[in-house]
């Protein structure tokens, strides 16, 4: 069986050609560190909270960063501590008490709490509340009762920092 001519031309057209190929890694090692480097500048300033998609939270222009604390998440149906479903907001309209039952009992549990929760103080015993801004006052209203009620002396309301509107005065004009 011979070769035709084309393919033999072929073939000793990519013997000739042939080139070792060299992957050259500096550069691609530089490129990682400085963006390792950003990561970690920019990466301290950001404070991450759980959120599920169905909470739309309400914007506020406060500065204050929120702090590492047990988070009760209010959806426009249910409630949740620390991403486990406690109770409906069914439930908590239908209840006339001035608490909610469920959500005290999640809270005072010893292994939500943790050893570090349970040796500070009243005043010093934080809470983070998610809720969706549609939700009803008088719900919001006691959910905060109970989370006072559960020895959590520093309530914060989770928001989304708005952008502060440019005042006239602030502008240059050309």
């Amino acid at each position: 069986m011979s070769i035709s001519n084309r393919a033999l031309r072929m073939a000793q057209h990519h013997v000739r050609n042939r080139a070792d190929a060299q992957l050259n890694l500096i550069p691609l090692i530089d490129i990682l560190s400085v963006m390792v480097a950003f990561l970690l500048v920019y990466s301290t300033e950001v404070e991450v909270i759980q959120n599920t998609k169905g909470i739309e939270i309400p914007q506020s222009i406060a500065q204050t960063s929120p702090k590492q604390s047990v988070v009760v998440m209010i959806t426009p149906t249910d409630l949740f501590v620390q991403g486990e479903h406690i109770t409906t907001v069914a439930d908590i309209k239908a209840d006339q008490s001035a608490l909610v039952a469920p959500l005290r009992i999640a809270l005072t549990r010893p292994l939500l709490v943790g050893k570090e929760m349970a040796t500070r103080d009243l005043a010093q015993r934080e809470i983070t509340i998610m809720a969706d801004k549609s939700l009803p006052y008088e719900v919001l209203k006691r959910v905060m009762a109970t989370c006072t009620d559960a020895s959590y002396g520093k309530i914060s309301l989770a928001v989304m920092q708005k952008e502060k509107p440019v005042v006239a005065t602030q502008v240059k004009s050309g």
